[in-house]
């Protein structure tokens, strides 16, 4: 091939790659200013406050918890997050049906019922990798928002990887990690064009990645509306950017995964809507901050966020205070061996797994002084109502949380 030849197939080539790119409109990341609160916004000092409030509460609370409770809880929490998360999309999935998918219990005769299960199951499975380190930090880079997409849409069932296009009705697959190619209108808000993602994207990570502590947990509501407002993905960035936001609390907290803004936004989800809304308005005058959008909505979403998050670290400590947990805990066993559902000695198991923290299976026959036989019958009726678990066979026995106890002795956790 001559070099006027190839020349020419290059330009034709270049020119049927632009034609098949996603369409830009050329917007200018500036649209997204102000990103982060400014250290001149008057509203600093009260939301300095709230950071420190924050901090001092999830650490309060997980350094609070006894021996053995923790990792019982964090697992619990995982589901407690998918069911609210789940909710705010308007797919309300019994905490219940959510433990049987974890089970592999599946309906079997309601497709969308079932759908709805492995749904939660795939938002389970993202959080675990989270809560096990696997995003490294990346929480907000493109590259690890990116990754809790794949892990997520990677997981549903067929049926629910399909959007409807906004103006054609046509459906559109929902591709894992991968950025939307196609506009979309979220209420009032029309996202930027498809072709103006990947540098929306960069502008993103580069005020948002890599932050202190203190500065990421004040960014964190922040970063939470702009990655909407960015709308990156051709469904599931509601999911995303919670899972996004619970990794960086998660990490700049070390909250072991013990508490979730997600309860708290679905409990203030007319509020919480109305904030991200606001954010998405433009700036009201030279008062009103610096940027295009408004930094006094933007403000007022951070005190928001941020209160959440404190009202959710204070109902988990007051739920998960020992002495109560025990009480409640106690009160079921014994109402549950008075009507015979579970053997006469089965509390005394309870109790000693409650006060150690966990609980040889060698020595449960001291604990209830009876033979190995009742050891074994106590233990495998404890077992079966989801109270106690073990992660093996020689393993030792841990306190759990099954859904269906909730409403006893996890009151207000899960809506009645």
């Amino acid at each position: 091939m001559t070099a006027k030849a190839a020349t020419k197939a290059a330009k034709k080539a270049a020119k049927k790659a632009a034609e098949q790119a996603p369409r830009d409109d050329g917007e200018a990341v500036s649209l997204m200013e102000p990103m982060r609160i400014a250290e001149d916004n008057t509203a600093r000092p009260e939301l300095t406050e709230l950071v420190l409030e924050l901090t001092k509460r999830s650490a309060s609370f997980r350094s609070s918890l006894p021996k053995g409770l923790a990792e019982p809880l964090a697992h619990f929490v995982r589901s407690m997050n998918c069911y609210y998360s789940n909710l705010i999309e308007g797919h309300d999935t019994h905490p219940v049906d959510i433990e049987r998918a974890l089970n592999d219990d599946l309906v079997r005769d309601d497709p969308k019922k079932r759908d709805l299960q492995l749904e939660a199951k795939a938002h389970i499975e993202v959080q675990r990798w989270i809560d096990e380190g696997g995003l490294q930090g990346r929480d907000a880079t493109v590259e690890g928002i990116r990754e809790i997409h794949r892990r997520f849409t990677k997981l549903l069932p067929d049926d629910l990887r399909w959007v409807e296009h906004q103006d054609t009705k046509e459906k559109i697959a929902v591709v894992p990690g991968e950025m939307r190619e196609h506009d979309a209108k979220v209420g009032r808000h029309t996202a930027i064009s498809p072709g103006a993602l990947p540098r929306f994207m960069r502008r993103f990570e580069e005020r948002f990645a890599g932050l202190k502590d203190f500065e990421a947990i004040l960014a964190a509501g922040p970063a939470h509306h702009r990655l909407l407002f960015i709308h990156p993905f051709s469904d599931g960035n509601g999911r995303v950017t919670r899972l996004m936001s619970y990794a960086t609390l998660h990490r700049t907290l070390d909250t072991g995964g013990l508490w979730s803004i997600a309860r708290g936004l679905a409990r203030r989800e007319d509020e919480y809507k109305k904030h991200l809304a606001a954010c998405d308005e433009i700036r009201r005058g030279d008062l009103d901050g610096r940027g295009h959008l408004g930094e006094a909505a933007l403000s007022d979403f951070t005190k928001f966020f941020l209160e959440v998050c404190i009202d959710q670290t204070k109902f988990m400590s007051d739920l998960m205070q020992p002495k109560s947990l025990r009480d409640r805990i106690m009160k079921w066993a014994e109402e549950e061996a008075t009507y015979g559902r579970l053997p006469a000695r089965s509390p005394r198991v309870l109790d000693a797994i409650l006060f150690r923290g966990s609980l040889p299976k060698s020595e449960v026959v001291d604990v209830i002084g009876q033979s190995a036989r009742s050891a074994r019958d106590a233990t495998r009726a404890l077992s079966k109502q989801g109270i106690i678990t073990s992660s093996g066979a020689r393993a030792d026995w841990q306190i759990a949380f099954p859904a269906k106890l909730a409403p006893r002795i996890a009151p207000g956790l899960f809506p009645d």
